[in-house]
C-alpha cells in the first residue's frame, strides 16, 4: 500500500448501526466527496465499515467516480459495553490509560486495536492508495499503530467527518490531518 487515507464518517443522527447521516452529515459527505476528488490523491480502493452512516458518508465519492465501497467488519466501531453507561465518556478516556480495560459486552482498546490491524496488515503488502471509511473511536486506535502519541484528547479533537493521510516517507510513517474543517 503506498498511501492510507483515514476517513472519520460525518455526522450522524445516533450511534446505532442502522442510524443515519443528518441532513447536515449529508452535505458534510457531499463536501468530503469534492474534497477528496480536488486533494491529489489517487484513491485506488474504498473499503467502509458496514454501519449506515459510513457507507453514506463515502457513497457520493464512490458514485461520483464509480468505484466499488467494500465492505469490511473489521472497521465497525467498538462496543464501548453493551449496557447503556451514563458516564460513558469517562471509561472511554480510562480505556486509553488501560488497554485491556473491558465493560461488560464490550471490547477492550486492545481487542479493537487487533481487529483493525488486521485489515492494516493484509492491506500492506498491496499496491495503489487505499481509502477506509470507519468510526471516532476505532479511528484514534488505528492512528496509534503510527504515532503512540495518540490518546484520549485526540479522540475528541476529531470532527466529523474528517480525514488523515498516512504515508511512509524514508522508512517512517507520517500522519498528516488533511481535513479542513
Amino acid at each position: 500500500m503506498d498511501k492510507l487515507i483515514l476517513v472519520r464518517h460525518s455526522e450522524t443522527e445516533g450511534q446505532h448501526e442502522d442510524s443515519p447521516l443528518t441532513k447536515l452529515g449529508i452535505r458534510q459527505a457531499q463536501v468530503l466527496a469534492s474534497f477528496l476528488e480536488h486533494s491529489g490523491y489517487e484513491i485506488d480502493r474504498i473499503i467502509s465499515s458496514p454501519f449506515l452512516r459510513a457507507i453514506e458518508t463515502i457513497k457520493p465519492f464512490a458514485e461520483n467516480n464509480e468505484m466499488t465501497i467494500e465492505k469490511d467488519e473489521r472497521l465497525e466501531e467498538r462496543i464501548l459495553s453493551r449496557d447503556p453507561l451514563d458516564d460513558w465518556e469517562e471509561v472511554l478516556h480510562d480505556t486509553f490509560k488501560d488497554p485491556e480495560l473491558k465493560m461488560a459486552g464490550g471490547e477492550s482498546s486492545l481487542e479493537a486495536k487487533e481487529r483493525v490491524l488486521s485489515l492494516i496488515d493484509e492491506l500492506e503488502s498491496s499496491k495503489g492508495n487505499v481509502l477506509l471509511v470507519t468510526h471516532g473511536n476505532l479511528l484514534a486506535l488505528l492512528l496509534q499503530k503510527y504515532n503512540r502519541e495518540i490518546g484520549f484528547m485526540d479522540w475528541k479533537r476529531l470532527s466529523r467527518p474528517d480525514i488523515f493521510l498516512i504515508q511512509k516517507q524514508g522508512g517512517e510513517y507520517t500522519v498528516e490531518r488533511i481535513w479542513k474543517d
